[in-house]
């Protein structure tokens, strides 16, 4: 049975495409502000850029892409970063019925070659001269390719004034043609194993989350009479960041861009531009939370913080059992510990956000519970959100006063989930893909009548709230014949401060493993915070002693959730993280496990190797047999 309180108001069918919603807001709206940008790179000024003005913007744009020849069902690629020229862009390519492709900045020679090929795209839009020199690389092979447009040398100004002398009425007549099932973007997955593919997304298919979250959800966005603001930084190239991008649009949020995502430039962007809604990816929200460990401990008080923490997750899970029913909520001592912590801790942990947020959304891979009660403890509730690029983005949403934490939410409105047998989630409903482009064969395969086979494996609960388990093909068997999901295990390793990935293997092995990599702020932290006597090889010795008792200690607390068959037995920690650039991350920062064990296959044996020639000649019949883990590093 549907929950009523996710029940949004009836959200109007789509007449068009997804363009029109900025025009029909540019004519209500005139003077909305509703994009920001810099001046300069750097600084912490954000100029407002109006509905009219971005409208303007776009029919200029738009002009200089239909004097060049483009024409709806044109696929135009987009090779760049979240910047605001992506944003005019992609409104421009709608607005005259063509098709975006985007690519990601940081993709190779070959998966730029293969993406421009196979949706045929007759344009791509590149930022810099690196990106121009990759596409030029493979020009030859690509003949439908007719332009390519440099951002940072001025393309657009130069599209923009290629079409000045078309009227404007032009662009309005092609704008009107388009229809809410055409095509509206080409999305390649990620690739996580073989070649990506892209995926068909209609207008309809876009807008339809869009307009059910805003239509339900979008009061909280920021408080009652303040337009919402969101600080874009996630890939444009990835669903969840383009669903973000056109729900911003939709709703009139102010929407800036961050088009770098280090550590120091996300946090000088949330501080100026002040966000009151904070969209990201599990691996941001654990490092903000590392980062706010390591600030403390820096400062001598990170046993203050870890109180702190602890009482912010233990009155969120209170909050929580009180609003589902099964509690009284926090207590009087509680309630005085939080009141504390808010003037001392939370306050200032909720300014290194902007000091505005109250809400988040956590999309791309599963967020763990306890960083989850960790935040709605200090005053910013991280709703959890599931989504695949072959549904146009989000699925579930947390029905509003009844959050649960741990879990992805509920369906929305007109979408439905049901298992099947072999708990992998099935989906149907109105922003499912057109299928795979040039691949029907594919297509065929994720599909189960009007039923998407997502490969992600879950369970729903007696209240309808989905929780997500895991990938079915990261599911690894052990030669005993033990099933286990790796996700919910490198999801508690990643939540110590030192750990900053990790990959759980075991497939036709003993026992299960882990790959490590730590986290290199927090290492040199850690190994300043040692103060070690004693000469240099000494030191060195009893420092690498403590660093495995603690990643050590990281592996046990992993294990404390899963039974002594699914725990971690051995472990390696690496020398280098994985990354976009060796092709062990994909661009959207997932695993790509079938690589790294490929990579790793050596350092894998090895691992198991030392722990078989430290046991009995005779080998443990079951994995149980196993004792604790090796502490086995890799240098």
């Amino acid at each position: 049975m549907r929950d009523p309180a996710l029940a949004p108001p009836s959200v109007p069918p789509l007449a068009g495409g997804l363009a029109d919603s900025l025009f029909e807001t540019a004519t209500a709206r005139p003077a909305l502000p509703m994009l920001a940008r810099r001046p300069a790179p750097g600084s912490t000024v954000w100029e407002q850029v109006t509905a009219a003005e971005f409208r303007d913007e776009v029919v200029g744009l738009a002009k200089g892409l239909i004097a060049c020849g483009i024409s709806p069902g044109d696929r135009v690629a987009i090779l760049a970063r979240t910047r605001y020229e992506w944003t005019v862009l992609s409104y421009a390519l709608w607005t005259v019925g063509a098709e975006v492709v985007p690519i990601y900045p940081t993709s190779s020679r070959d998966q730029v070659e293969w993406i421009l090929r196979d949706a045929g795209c007759v344009a791509v839009v590149v930022e810099d001269e690196q990106g121009v020199m990759t596409v030029g690389s493979v020009c030859a092979s690509l003949p439908s390719l007719r332009h390519v447009w440099q951002l940072d040398a001025g393309a657009l100004d130069t599209l923009v004034a290629r079409g000045a002398p078309l009227p404007s009425a032009m662009v309005d007549s092609m704008r009107r043609i388009v229809l809410p099932d055409a095509t509206a973007v080409v999305a390649y997955t990620s690739g996580t194993s073989g070649r990506a593919m892209g995926c068909a997304l209609s207008h309809r298919g876009l807008a339809s989350p869009c307009d059910t979250l805003i239509a339900g959800w979008g009061h909280t966005v920021a408080p009652p009479g303040e337009q919402g603001t969101v600080l874009a930084f996630l890939p444009f190239s990835h669903v969840y960041g383009l669903m973000i991008q056109n729900l911003c649009v939709r709703a009139g949020l102010l929407m800036a861009h961050e088009p770098t995502t280090t550590e120091e430039a996300l946090s000088s962007s949330l501080r100026s531009f002040r966000p009151t809604y904070l969209y990201a990816v599990p691996s941001v929200l654990e490092k903000i939370y590392k980062n706010f460990l390591r600030a403390a401990q820096q400062a001598g008080r990170g046993a203050l913080f870890e109180r702190a923490a602890d009482t912010a997750r233990d009155f969120a899970a209170a909050l929580e059992r009180h609003r589902l029913g099964r509690g009284p909520g926090p207590g009087f001592d509680l309630r005085l510990q939080h009141a504390l912590y808010e003037r001392t801790v939370y306050r200032r942990l909720r300014t290194a956000l902007g000091g505005r947020v109250r809400r988040a959304t956590s999309g791309g891979s599963p967020l763990s519970r306890e960083l989850s009660l960790f935040y709605e403890g200090i005053g910013v509730y991280v709703h959890d959100g599931y989504g695949l690029t072959e549904t146009s983005g989000g699925l579930t949403m947390q029905p509003l006063g009844r959050e649960k934490s741990g879990t992805v939410g509920q369906p929305l409105p007109g979408m439905e989930i049901r298992m099947a047998d072999d708990g992998e989630i099935l989906v149907r409903g109105p922003s499912l893909f057109q299928g795979y482009v040039g691949d029907e064969a594919a297509t065929r395969r994720v599909m189960r009548g009007d039923w998407l086979a997502t490969g992600d494996l879950g369970h729903l609960d007696d209240e309808n709230y989905l929780a997500i388990t895991g990938r079915k093909k990261d599911v690894i068997i052990t030669s005993g014949g033990k099933s286990v999901a790796p996700a919910a295990l490198e999801q508690r390793l990643r939540m110590h401060p030192l750990v900053h990935q990790a990959v759980v293997v075991g497939d036709n092995r003993p026992c299960v493993g882990a790959l490590i990599t730590l986290d290199p702020q927090f290492l040199t932290h850690w190994r300043a915070g040692l103060a070690l006597p004693g000469d240099t090889p000494a030191r060195e010795a009893r420092e690498e002693n403590a660093l495995r008792e603690e990643v050590a200690r990281a592996v046990a607390a992993a294990n404390s959730a899963v039974s002594r068959s699914e725990s971690i037995r051995v472990f390696r920690v690496l020398p280098e993280p994985f990354d976009v650039a060796g092709g062990l991350l994909t661009p959207s920062m997932k695993l790509r496990r079938d690589e790294i064990v490929r990579t790793y296959a050596l350092e894998i044996d090895a691992m198991y190797e030392a722990r078989a020639h430290r046991r009995p000649p005779a080998p443990p019949r079951e994995p149980a047999d196993w004792e604790d883990s090796d502490n086995v590093f890799f240098r």
